[in-house]
């Protein structure tokens, strides 16, 4: 088997198995795709292969959780990791069309030889086989029945109506789905080389019977059914160094994709603002989200407002940051003394020069939401965010 043999398969058949068996005899190794749930969608191995992970993920027809924590890392590039429960390295790839991510690409390195491969090969490969894997993800059908077949096709927001998912959800396990919140759960920072366990899969089922877990475009999502218990939440985020969001409530069911992309903007705002495991509600970043919105769309600072801030970047002072505080205590000296942990002369004093030099109009009730909002813009522009994000450092019990 070489390359060219590889793409005349590609270019004449319609068939992922049969690139996937390619794809095993190119590299001589056991090969399987992954599409963006995790589920197993190809593979092929030598003959006498045996290997736990790699026979347990096709027994199940999907990846553990923590199998999928590697592949969802936010490393660049393909990368190899070795198991405890299995003595062969896994090259891991992503499969990508144009700037869609459709799945990923496992090679079982049981030679030692992937690494002498050529990248240019490689990267051939992947090409086709995302390709591939593409055209067949689109011709599935959205009227599948099972649970985790049909929160993929509500969360991809390919239901016309709330009747046609009714009707879907009726002939499955989903028949008495009624969820209170959607839990986001970000897995960077979770990783185990004991793939055979799937043990963080059990430890929410254990928590959370009707939670229906399922991992979708890189995180990890469940759901909960009553108002969250924000210890629990904490203690299982601190188990297994997880970054957990948990959603506004659900009005229905139907809203899962929009609300899902609002969990996943906040996820990707934070994540690389920390290095830690944490637990926040949706509802403690709606400043912040509705700030970033109006900037992406042009909104602009009151001119005033804009020459403080010029002001700041210039000597290194707080106006803006003093005049957002003030505003959103409700013009509180006190309140606002305590959050900027400053004394409240210094707060006075700042206060009145705004007012004075500045002609910060503070007194006029037409202009609070404004000012509000134009020190808020104006922070963002100055890369200082810390105003509008709770704290997400958990706690150690008792604390």
């Amino acid at each position: 088997m070489d390359l060219q043999t590889f793409l005349d398969d590609f270019m004449e058949n319609n068939n992922l198995q049969l690139l996937v068996r390619d794809v095993c005899e190119l590299f001589q190794c056991p090969v399987m795709i992954v599409d963006m749930a995790f589920r197993a969608v190809a593979w092929h191995s030598p003959p006498d292969f045996s290997d736990e992970p790699y026979q347990g993920s096709i027994e199940r027809g999907g990846l553990t959780y923590e199998t999928s924590s590697f592949l969802i890392s936010g490393e660049d590039g393909p990368h190899t990791v070795t198991l405890e429960d299995s003595p062969y390295r896994r090259r891991f790839s992503t499969l990508t069309a144009g700037d869609i991510t459709v799945g990923y690409l496992i090679l079982i390195d049981i030679h030692g030889r992937l690494e002498e491969e050529d990248p240019h090969l490689f990267a051939s490969v992947e090409a086709a086989l995302a390709k591939q894997l593409l055209l067949e993800t689109s011709r599935e059908s959205t009227a599948q029945n099972t649970d985790e077949a049909v929160l993929i096709t509500l969360l991809e927001g390919k239901y016309s109506d709330e009747g046609l998912l009714r009707l879907q959800m009726d002939t499955t396990g989903l028949k008495a789905f009624q969820p209170q919140r959607l839990v986001m759960v970000n897995l960077d920072l979770y990783q185990s080389t004991k793939w055979a366990d799937n043990a963080l899969r059990n430890e929410i089922l254990g928590i959370f019977p009707d939670a229906h877990p399922l991992l979708y475009d890189g995180n990890l999502l469940f759901f909960i059914s009553s108002s969250p218990d924000m210890d629990q939440l904490k203690a299982f985020a601190r188990k297994f160094r997880l970054r957990v969001l948990v959603s506004r409530p659900l009005k229905s069911v139907f809203e899962l994709s929009q609300v899902h992309g609002c969990l996943g903007q906040i996820m990707r705002y934070i994540q690389p603002r920390t290095a830690q495991p944490f637990v926040a509600m949706e509802e403690a970043f709606y400043n912040l989200m509705f700030l970033l919105s109006l900037r992406d769309a042009g909104g602009k600072a009151m001119p005033r407002v804009q020459t403080i801030s010029e002001r700041d970047r210039e000597e290194g002072s707080q106006w803006c940051l003093t005049l957002y505080t003030y505003m959103s205590c409700g013009r509180s000296l006190r309140e606002t003394s305590t959050r900027l942990f400053t004394h409240r002369n210094t707060i006075l004093y700042r206060i009145r020069k705004l007012k004075e030099d500045y002609d910060i109009p503070l007194d006029d009730p037409n202009l609070m939401m404004s000012l509000l909002v134009s020190s808020g813009l104006e922070l963002l522009e100055q890369g200082c965010d810390a105003p509008f994000l709770p704290a997400l450092d958990l706690e150690e019990p008792g604390e």
